[in-house]
């Protein structure tokens, strides 16, 4: 079996203001916090044999990933599977600002996300097919070892999704934090959900 370490990468400027953004591909930087949080996270690390480190390659991941990667000696790989969903032209804006531009496509993404498909951007059901498709690749080569993943808020709750045999309507069933960890057991049998949003590590 292998171990699956995903972690949300750190906080931005763009969250900082408390308005949480939609970042999507916006490439944003780990601002201070985030990066007090991404070395609180490589600390914790420690107490797992940590084999491989991927990311997606966004600066605010990659920058989470390296921090975590330098600690154990080892080198983060960008994974184009693990990019954040394209919200197309609700990037950038506030939820008050997206219900504003759209109130209907707004009012469903809360209630039935499966159905919206962003303006100008994508759905889930794209994002989970290429981010299960990555851990899928990936997770042969490092059998028995652990391994982790650092990704986006939308991306890990939808592969939380997978692993669990949920479909997309489950996808408020879990919250994310900056850095939260979730550790999953793959292989041949069903996945096993061992931690989920944990943060404990983190500075107050």
């Amino acid at each position: 079996m292998t171990r699956l370490i995903l972690i949300r990468h750190g906080q931005t400027a763009w969250h900082s203001d408390g308005l949480d953004r939609a970042e999507g591909r916006a490439d944003v930087e780990l601002d201070e916090a985030g990066v007090r949080q991404a070395r609180a996270t490589a600390a914790r690390l420690s107490l797992w044999p940590v084999a491989a480190v991927y990311s997606s390659p966004l600066k605010r991941a990659m920058a989470t990933a390296d921090t975590i990667a330098a600690r154990r000696g080892l080198t983060a790989r960008p994974e184009p599977g693990l990019i954040d969903i394209d919200y197309g032209r609700w990037q950038g804006m506030t939820h008050e600002e997206a219900r504003a531009d759209d109130p209907r496509a707004y009012d469903l993404w809360l209630k039935r996300p499966q159905q919206v498909t962003f303006p100008g951007g994508e759905d889930l059901a794209r994002v989970r097919e290429r981010a299960v498709g990555a851990v899928r690749a990936l997770a042969p080569g490092h059998e028995g070892q652990t391994v982790v993943l650092v990704a986006h808020k939308v991306v890990i709750k939808l592969l939380l999704c997978h692993f669990l045999g949920l479909d997309d309507t489950g996808f408020w069933s879990f919250q994310q934090g900056f850095c939260a960890l979730n550790v999953v057991g793959v292989g041949e049998g069903p996945a096993v959900l061992y931690l989920a949003n944990d943060s404990c590590h983190l500075p107050g």
